[in-house]
């Protein structure tokens, strides 16, 4: 799936990437929008930068993410 910059979203389950982080287990069922989708790189198993509800700016998976509040991933 491509993110664009503004949409919406939900951490909605543990990413299987190596880059998975034990804290981020916390952010999962979390509602948040795309800050920066990378788009240059487009690559599906890059991290892409979220800000979360009350959790701040961390850089994600994609395959923990989808759109929030209309279709799904």
């Amino acid at each position: 799936m491509e993110f664009q910059r503004g949409d919406k979203i939900e951490v909605y389950r543990r990413s299987e990437d190596e880059a998975w982080e034990p804290y981020m287990d916390d952010f999962v069922g979390s509602h948040g929008f795309i800050t920066d989708p990378d788009t240059t790189v487009n690559d599906p198993d890059a991290l892409i930068e979220v800000s979360l509800v009350g959790k701040g700016t961390h850089r994600l998976p994609q395959d923990s993410l989808r759109r929030f509040g209309g279709g799904e991933s």
